[in-house]
């Protein structure tokens, strides 16, 4: 994605939104998640809700497919609009570090605003880690006063994001003292899941839900697609996809997989974007070796880059040759998991999850990391 001059909704366009509470989830990791339990939530809770994420933008049970995690401002004015039309009282939107660099949140009246975390990723748009948290430290910079700004205190961007706020602050963490720490009952797994919920139920109550109902219905909901989503085979080996494209998602993933079978091996899949951050590619390669029984590294959207020359940059560093090998073919890789893994192993398919596509130079071809992982399991 290109730098330059871009547009945003300017304030006369956004008066007509006022009737909409907005809040912003914003951080590397986390965001579909939190945006997409909260919506579900105030669905249970009987509101119009609108959802603006990764995966998909909706009004209550209308779909409407997206290809940005932040679409550009005059999608967003349209979609904006339209829930103003249905309804909608509240709107749950993330908030990617590219759509607040290019302006496409400008002139937005956000009720709140919450930060999950802040590691590696899109370094090469932005450059350097400092840059990118410029980036989303910028949002929660232009929240009014009336605004609630809400931070993992547990990151070690958490204070810094909120510094020049003047929004109203709240803090967020599992091991130190701040304002929510609730111990949550919920169907999702993994300590950052934990954190995840901690701030969906956080936020609710600063929106004023009632906290016996958030925390009867956050015990209901289930992660949204292509998040540690469960394949089954008949012959007991577990297959598991999931959205992890960064090395601390990468990490959380294959640590909360081995906490809880410890006593299963885990063959993993997993690539590296092509056209994008290099940097991250050795590290992702090392996390996946060091967590896991058996690597099969492969192609994860190479698009003008040689997939040949993307493995080698994630397999530079590598010296335990015996635990991983290369396959450029994703189908090919994935079968290659299934027909090795044993009787009781996982099998973890890491960095697209939801999405239902490869690029390859500038041709998009249909591909689901679950479809071809419950065939070959089959």
């Amino acid at each position: 994605m290109k730098k330059g001059k871009f547009s945003s909704l300017t304030n006369l366009k956004m008066a007509r939104f006022k009737k909409l509470n907005i809040v912003g989830v914003t951080g590397t990791n986390g965001k579909t998640t939190i945006a997409t339990l909260l919506f579900r939530l105030y669905r249970k809770l009987g509101y119009n809700v609108a959802l603006v994420s990764t995966v998909e933008n909706r009004i209550n049970e209308k779909t409407y497919k997206t290809n940005y995690t932040t679409p550009p401002a005059n999608s967003l004015n349209k979609f904006l609009q339209k829930a103003v039309r249905k309804g909608v009282k509240y709107v749950f939107m993330e908030c990617s570090s590219h759509g607040i660099h290019q302006k496409r949140i400008a002139g937005i009246n956000f009720t709140g605003g919450i930060f999950t975390n802040l590691t590696q990723d899109h370094l090469d748009y932005h450059g350097t880690m400092d840059k990118y948290a410029k980036a989303k430290k910028k949002f929660f910079d232009s929240l009014p006063k009336e605004a609630f700004a809400l931070s993992n205190m547990d990151d070690k961007y958490g204070k810094y994001i909120l510094s020049g706020t003047k929004a109203k602050k709240y803090f967020y963490s599992l091991r130190s003292p701040a304002n929510f720490t609730e111990i949550l009952n919920t169907q999702l797994i993994g300590k950052f899941n934990k954190y995840n919920v901690l701030a969906v139920y956080a936020t609710a109550v600063l929106l004023g839900a009632p906290k016996v109902r958030i925390k009867t219905i956050l015990k209901s909901l289930e992660p949204p697609v292509g998040r540690l989503e469960l394949v089954e085979s008949k012959r007991g080996s577990l297959g598991v996809v999931d959205y992890a494209h960064t090395p601390d998602a990468l990490k959380n993933v294959l640590e909360t997989l081995r906490n809880i079978y410890r006593k299963r091996k885990i063959i993993t899949v997993v690539g590296c974007g092509g056209d994008r951050d290099k940097t991250k590619r050795p590290i992702m390669g090392k996390i996946a070796v060091d967590l896991s029984n058996y690597v099969i590294f492969t192609s994860d959207n190479p698009r003008s880059e040689s997939p040949k020359k993307i493995l080698k940059d994630i397999t530079s560093k590598l010296v335990r040759k015996n635990k991983y090998e290369c396959q450029e073919d994703r189908a090919e890789a994935i079968k290659k998991a299934c027909d090795i893994a044993n009787a009781r192993d996982i099998i973890l398919i890491a960095g697209k999850g939801h999405e239902d596509y490869q690029i390859l130079r500038k041709r998009k071809i249909h591909f689901s990391d679950k479809k071809v992982l419950e065939r070959f399991l089959k």
